[in-house]
């Protein structure tokens, strides 16, 4: 997330989520100016990369990698207790 802005990089999952379902019915109503329909469209693709990273941390922190007897590697629910 080295490219996230500072802002949206201390934002919850939650709140970014909230902030870019926003964005997205605004312009979907196709009521804003075309420059600000571009920044938003920026700060929309940045909260989505920042929702899906965040997504993807808690997915590795409840998965862990197992090696089957056939070798093979496979995602596995982690003990959490």
């Amino acid at each position: 997330m080295a490219d996230t802005p500072a802002d949206i990089a201390a934002l919850s999952f939650e709140a970014a989520l909230s902030e870019l379902e926003r964005i997205v019915e605004q312009l979907e109503r196709g009521e804003v100016e075309l420059e600000k329909s571009i920044a938003m469209y920026e700060r929309g693709a940045a909260l989505k990369a920042h929702c899906e990273a965040r997504l993807k941390e808690a997915q590795l922190k409840v998965d862990k990698i197992v090696i089957g007897s056939d070798g093979d590697a496979r995602a596995e629910a982690a003990d959490l207790d």
